[in-house]
């Protein structure tokens, strides 16, 4: 028995949707996009009545860099982003998060430093962040405040 006319027309556009999903699954299993999470974040117990560092590590385990461009807290003027480079710090303006990596925030390296505080953050608080992204959507932490010796198990 011969298919219809009917019959055969539908199925050119049936195999059509069948070769596009199939194709669509040979992809990537990403989706293009960055996947930010915040890990051993803390601030040391400033010796300053008006600056504090403060660290942490941005992990991304999606498939697309991203870039933190800048910080934000309610405790202080203004949070800038540094770099350390030998024995030189320097303010920079923006950091790369890679793609299936990791951004990290340790003493003697990358930092954010907290300028103008508005109280002096006491060892067992905590302090409020957003981090802000070139693409991604704002993260806000909560950052707490440690002894000014604390050295995290991560090594940063």
């Amino acid at each position: 028995m011969r298919p219809t006319r009917s019959a055969r027309l539908l199925a050119v556009p049936a195999t059509v949707v069948t070769g596009a999903l199939l194709l669509a699954g040979c992809g990537s299993d990403g989706d293009g996009t960055a996947d930010l999470s915040v890990q051993a974040a803390y601030i040391p117990q400033p010796v300053s009545d008006t600056m504090a560092a403060g660290f942490l590590t941005i992990v991304n385990k999606g498939d697309a860099q991203d870039e933190l461009t800048s910080v934000t807290s309610p405790a202080a003027g203004q949070v800038t982003l540094h770099r350390t480079a030998g024995s030189s710090m320097e303010q920079v303006g923006s950091f790369d998060v890679p793609a299936h990596g990791q951004l990290v925030f340790k003493s003697g390296g990358n930092h954010l430093m907290f300028e103008m505080l508005k109280t002096k953050p006491v060892q067992g608080e905590t302090v409020t962040v957003r981090l802000h992204f070139a693409s991604s959507d704002p993260l806000t932490v909560e950052m707490p405040v440690k002894s000014a010796t604390y050295t995290p198990n991560t090594g940063h």
